[in-house]
């Protein structure tokens, strides 16, 4: 990767591995605070460090000692090496940040404090809420994706089909879905490892896409419908998924009931309902085109907590860069804050050749995609 194409949260991964208008208080600097520890999280605190410098003072908060590239979870299950790991306190640091441990539990927007649920009380300026989404199982059933413990969740599956006690495996995808690519990664290393093994086992994926990895869209998804091809997954599109019982799974509309002997399913996403802000739908946060929370004062958004449909990386690393640069002109830093326009990459997993794939979103849909190797 060019250098100059790096994220702040990528270059200190990098190097790891080798602030309505706020008054001002007696430092001088804006009191900024970031709440979660994710992607969101530190690429927001680590862009108001290169952007804003010594006229802020930032604070994160949350309830992780470790940073995990989650991505790379998928593929616990099949032996690989686990997901990289960071410590937390260091990449803060790293900003020249402070961190402090808990989590939110309320929000006092008329005097600006952040209330946690150990009892603490944080003053802030401006306000970043990167809380990312509550991932909740849908199905009954079924083995819920939890990138947090997939090793745990699915090993004992790839062994199952590595045995011959599983000869149908089914991959659904619920009706309010989560960010898809891991469902398909699933799928076809799956598949992949059940050929490598001379197994036969029947895959089938439902989902309610019109086509594979709709996100993307265009030439994106007619070649992820060619890997499937290839690996004999069955793609059941525009499908709503009934699990009724164990081993029995019942597709809408068309009525259609299929027989597996393991269903494995993302799970559904709601936003995290913060108590004092604006919320939206479902407990997701509303934002401007600056990630700014309408109607609540010096209060930002990015990453899965907000209303915005993809749930993905590289789109909250997007949102917090933008509430950065408008926090930093807060602050008083020579910054022209820029608005959301997102676009977004990703590399599939298939268990052979990765293929990247990447798109300008317009409405939520990917436009103009590019596929590679």
């Amino acid at each position: 990767m060019i250098a100059d194409q790096l994220t702040p949260l990528d270059a200190t991964l990098l190097e790891l591995e080798e602030a309505d208008e706020s008054a001002p208080i007696d430092s001088g600097k804006l009191r900024v605070l970031v709440v979660g520890g994710g992607v969101a999280g530190l690429e927001a605190t680590l862009a108001l460090s290169e952007l804003a410098g010594e006229r802020v003072e930032t604070t994160m908060l949350a309830p992780n000692s470790e940073f995990v590239y989650r991505p790379l979870a998928v593929r616990e299950p099949f032996s690989y090496s686990p997901a990289r790991r960071y410590p937390l306190a260091a990449v803060v640091r790293d900003a020249s940040a402070e961190l402090h441990a808990g989590e939110l539990a309320w929000v006092d927007r008329a005097v600006r404090t952040a209330h946690t649920k150990a009892g603490s009380e944080i003053l802030y300026d401006a306000l970043l809420l990167a809380l990312g989404a509550r991932a909740v199982p849908r199905y009954k059933h079924a083995l819920t994706i939890d990138d947090r413990r997939m090793d745990e969740t699915l090993r004992g599956l790839i062994q199952d089909i590595e045995e011959g006690y599983v000869k149908r495996v089914a991959f659904v995808s619920p009706g309010r879905m989560a960010w898809p690519l891991p469902l398909y990664e699933l799928a076809l290393m799956t598949a992949a490892r059940a050929h490598d093994a001379s197994i036969a086992l029947s895959v089938t994926l439902i989902t309610p896409e019109e086509v594979p990895l709709a996100v993307f869209g265009g030439d994106a998804s007619e070649a992820v419908r060619s890997l499937l091809d290839d690996a004999g997954i069955e793609f059941v599109a525009s499908a709503y998924a009934e699990i009724p019982a164990a081993r029995e799974i019942i597709v809408h509309p068309s009525g259609r009931t299929l027989p597996a002997d393991r269903v494995i399913a993302l799970p559904e996403l709601y936003g995290p309902s913060v108590r004092g802000i604006p919320l939206g739908q479902h407990g997701f946060l509303p934002t401007d085109p600056s990630m700014r929370v309408p109607d609540a004062g010096p209060v930002f958004a990015a990453g899965d907590a907000t209303e915005f449909p993809v749930k993905h990386g590289g789109v909250g690393s997007q949102q917090a860069d933008v509430a950065a640069e408008a926090i930093a002109a807060l602050a008083g830093a020579e910054v022209e804050p820029k608005r959301f326009r997102p676009t977004i990459e990703g590399v599939l997993l298939t268990g052979g050749t990765p293929l990247h794939l990447s798109a300008h979103l317009t409405g939520g849909r990917g436009a103009r995609a590019e596929v590679s190797t």
